[in-house]
Order: structure tokens, then C-alpha cells, then sequence
């Protein structure tokens, strides 16, 4: 399959990266070969599945330059005795990548065009894009073929929103020249404090927005999940019989069964 998914959201906090890392090992634990990419010069998603990034040889940014092959700086990530999942890792090199991609001919397409060598080796490759809507997010955008939006179930969740919307209906119209689409995924709600009417209230406001582009897995507030990546683990291995193990889980499948109904 090779389906292409960015994890994106301009507004930090909203829970893209323990989505990203999380929702890549239950989609391992279901036996699907998946490709993580950090696209985020803070690398979290790198540092939450326990790798340190000063001892990293080579990671996105040199691949994205032409310096190394993405398969050059992959690493394989064993997320349980029986599942594992690739990893592009991300170092602070990234910081000043949205000038870097600017200087090369069609810079929107850099990583569409390096991605597109090794892709079809997996059935999911998800991209955990940063918290902004510059030149590398909208190069995850133009690789993807989908885009997986969480929204947390807080104040003002829908708040920015019409920013990433916008853009992302732009690069619909411009993958029609290519004769490729760019979908959403579907809208993911996190942090939900199930205890908390206003909780309640967001989840209501946004499935009133999205309709049924909503997934119908909710993220609940948890805090094995933010404890997870000091240990350098996703979830599925720090407590495996968990209730965020058990959601992430949900979620996984929820997206494969959405997938494969379309096929």
C-alpha cells in the first residue's frame, strides 16, 4: 500500500507526537510495516522510542540535502519481542531546514521526491510533523496522501484550525495538476477529561464541525502515556495493559479497517 500519512497541527500541545509514536507501534503490534519520520528539529518522536540523538550518524536533514539516502539514516526500533518499526530520526539540524528546502529546485517536493524510493516497503509511512505551517510541513503535506489532524478536547480546540484547513485545500488543488489527491484522515480528539462537562462540550463542537471525519476513537487524558517516552518506549511496551494502550490500539485499527474498506 504505501499509504503516506502526515500527523499534522500548527498549534502545539495537541498531542502529535505521542499520536505519531504511539499509533506507529499499534499499527506494528498489527503487523503492518511501518516507517515513522520526524519531521520536528525537536525531535521528540526520536527521543520518545529511546534514541539519543548526539550519537545519531546521520538523520532527516542530511537525507532531505542529498548528503545521505533515507534508508542511509533509517533505524529499526523494536517496540515489542514480535513488532518493530523504522524510524527517520530528527536531530536540531532541522532548525533552519525551511531556508535549506527554499535553495533547491521544486522545494515542495524534496521529500515526496526522496520518500518515493522506498515507500512501497511499507504499508503505512507516518510523518510527525512540527508545530507550524512552514516549508517542511507543507513538504510532508505534498508527500502525503493524507493528513490525520488531533484536537485536543480543551478551550479553544478549534481555534488556528481555518490556517492548516486553508492550506491543506491548497495542496489539494495542486496535486490535482499531478493527478494525486490529498485527503484527511480524520480528525483525532485528544486529552479528553472524561470527568468534565467542558470536555464533553469540545468533543461535541468538533464532530459538529467535521461531521463524520471524526474517528471514533477518543484519546483520554492518561498519564502512563506522557510517563511512556522517559523511558524511551511507546506505550504499548511501557504498560502494555493500559487503557491508552488499549485506545492507541482502537485507533489503529480503526484506521486499518477504514483503509482496507476503501480498497
Amino acid at each position: 500500500m504505501g499509504k503516506v500519512i502526515s500527523i499534522a497541527n500548527q498549534k502545539g500541545g495537541v498531542g502529535k507526537t505521542t499520536t505519531s509514536v504511539n499509533l506507529a507501534a499499534s499499527l506494528a503490534f498489527y503487523g503492518k510495516r511501518v516507517l515513522l519520520i520526524d519531521f520536528d528539529a525537536q525531535g521528540s518522536a526520536t527521543t520518545s522510542l529511546g534514541v539519543n540523538r548526539s550519537q545519531l550518524k546521520g538523520n532527516l536533514y542530511d537525507a532531505l540535502m542529498g548528503e545521505k539516502k533515507l534508508k542511509d539514516v533509517m533505524l529499526t526500533i523494536q517496540v515489542s519481542d514480535k513488532n518493530k518499526l523504522d524510524l527517520i530520526p530528527a536531530t536540531i539540524d532541522l532548525a533552519g531546514i525551511d531556508m535549506k528546502l527554499l535553495e533547491k529546485n521544486d522545494h515542495l517536493y524534496v521529500l515526496d521526491s526522496i520518500l518515493n524510493i522506498c515507500k512501497r516497503d511499507y504499508d503505512y509511512v507516518l510523518i510527525d510533523c512540527a508545530p507550524a505551517l512552514g516549508i517542511s510541513t507543507l513538504n510532508a503535506l505534498y508527500a502525503s496522501d493524507s493528513v490525520l489532524i488531533p484536537i485536543q478536547c480543551q478551550f479553544l480546540a478549534i481555534d488556528g484550525l481555518t490556517q492548516l484547513l486553508n492550506t491543506i485545500r491548497v495542496v489539494q488543488k495542486n496535486l490535482k495538476v499531478n493527478q494525486r489527491e490529498l485527503t484527511i484522515e480524520g480528525v483525532l480528539l485528544t486529552m479528553l477529561d472524561k470527568r468534565t462537562k467542558a470536555g464533553w462540550a469540545i468533543v461535541n463542537e468538533v464532530k459538529e464541525y467535521f461531521q463524520e471525519g471524526v474517528f471514533k476513537t477518543f484519546i483520554t487524558s492518561n498519564v502512563a502515556a506522557q510517563v511512556a517516552p522517559t523511558y524511551g518506549v511507546p506505550i504499548l511496551t511501557y504498560q502494555p495493559k493500559s487503557s491508552a494502550a488499549t485506545l492507541y490500539k482502537s485507533l489503529a485499527k480503526e484506521l486499518i479497517e477504514n483503509n482496507e474498506n476503501k480498497q
